[in-house]
């Protein structure tokens, strides 16, 4: 709850998002842990030098490609008519919606470990179990295909779901016609709010899949 209110006062203070920047401090804490363990693995022979060197290259390559993910966007054009209002020339300015192809953020591979905790939690609790039962408990173990699959699949699914939640194209459609803005060669309305959400679902496509692709790759 702590961490909660300070991600909120933070985010409210217009550093940046709470919530992303405590959980990247976590995960920026533990890198020289884990870079002395793969350090000390290299020295000792347990790990050859150009493995080390093939995981750092995609532990990097994995970490830029998230961060052109999170920043990337598909700019909708949006122009507003001239309005006369008495002797003087309003409107007419052209700008852009900007719609992130990452729009749900870290909330899909959260949500997605936070629910296959569960049979591992479970598995803690049954070991005494038939044997059945302790062979499927296991596929759910990180690193196992299953949980990759099912890991993958969920932050598909919590992409298009929290998209769905914090975005919502039949409202933006309306208060663009509300305030004369349009989308060139779209019409107002419900033309325009199937357009949006057209764009927005093959922008979560693509960001979810890629999300999919950094969260199960071995560098993560």
């Amino acid at each position: 709850m702590f961490l909660m209110w300070l991600g909120e006062q933070i985010t409210s203070r217009g550093i940046g998002n709470g919530q992303s920047l405590i959980i990247m401090s976590g995960i920026v804490a533990g890198l020289p842990g884990a870079l002395a363990t793969l350090l000390d693995l290299s020295r000792t022979g347990a790990m050859s030098p150009f493995l080390v060197l093939g995981f750092l290259f995609i532990a990097v390559a994995t970490i830029a490609c998230i961060v052109f993910v999170e920043r990337a966007q598909r700019r909708i054009p949006v122009q507003y008519p001239k309005r006369q209002v008495g002797a003087r020339m309003f409107g007419g300015d052209s700008t852009h919606m900007p719609l992130k192809i990452n729009t749900s953020g870290v909330i899909p591979p959260i949500f997605a470990s936070s629910l296959l905790l569960i049979p591992a939690t479970v598995a803690g609790f049954v070991t005494s179990g038939p044997p059945w039962l302790q062979d499927i408990l296991g596929q759910f173990a990180h690193g196992q295909p299953v949980y990759m699959l099912l890991y993958a699949g969920l932050i598909i699914f919590f992409a298009y779901f929290y998209t769905a939640v914090v975005f919502n194209p039949e409202e933006t459609a309306d208060n663009l016609k509300k305030y004369g803005g349009f989308v060139p060669g779209i019409r107002p309305g419900s033309a325009t709010a199937a357009y949006l959400d057209r764009i927005l679902t093959r922008l979560t496509t693509v960001g979810g899949s890629i999300w999919s692709a950094c969260a199960c790759c071995p560098s993560s």
